[in-house]
């Protein structure tokens, strides 16, 4: 025998899971917020960049040591590392190989996940950063990096995780990058 509370009960549980279903649904940015980037630890990034970037016809050495990234805990990075690029027709126009396995915005423009390249110059009190794929060659995106007074380290590469500052670092320059923006 169904009794009234019993009804109205099932009622609530059904209204509260479609309101959820619902919120779910319209609201995906929050559920990616609830994602703790950390950065990666030095064995996660010697699993993750290869010893020799795929960098369009050429496989060029990296310099591990500046290797950087950071990491959802859950199988996603974001990470970045020195070209040795000496000898190799890439040199002067790339200097890092750079991942990532979650779309990004970076200034102006979207990052599907895949490999890429940066080369960067200096442009004024600024540097210039352009990236490309890496296996083509094909021009993305241009970013400009701003000297960072709050950057005390110099870095050849880092990936500051989101709580932090959310800025991609070379040298003591910095430009920012959102997680998950591809629109």
């Amino acid at each position: 025998m169904v009794t009234l509370a019993r009804v109205a009960f099932t009622r609530r549980r059904m209204i509260l899971l479609s309101v959820l279903a619902l919120a779910a649904v319209l609201s995906p940015g929050l559920l990616r917020a609830e994602t703790h980037w950390r950065a990666a630890t030095d064995d996660e990034l010697k699993s993750l960049l290869p010893a020799r970037a795929p960098v369009e016809q050429e496989r060029i050495e990296i310099e591990m040591r500046t290797a950087s990234g950071i990491t959802d805990g859950q199988g996603h990075f974001i990470a970045g590392v020195v070209l040795i690029t000496a000898g190799y027709s890439a040199d002067g126009k790339y200097s890092h190989f750079f991942l990532t396995q979650v779309p990004l915005r970076v200034g102006g423009f979207a990052l599907e996940p895949g490999s890429y390249v940066i080369g960067w110059q200096h442009v004024g009190e600024a540097l210039e950063v352009k990236f490309y794929e890496a296996a083509t060659g094909r021009p993305v995106g241009t970013v400009a990096a701003a000297l960072n007074p709050a950057i005390t380290r110099v870095e050849s590469f880092k990936v500051w995780p989101p709580a932090d500052r959310s800025v991609m670092q070379i040298g003591r320059f910095s430009f920012p990058y959102r997680i998950g923006d591809t629109l």
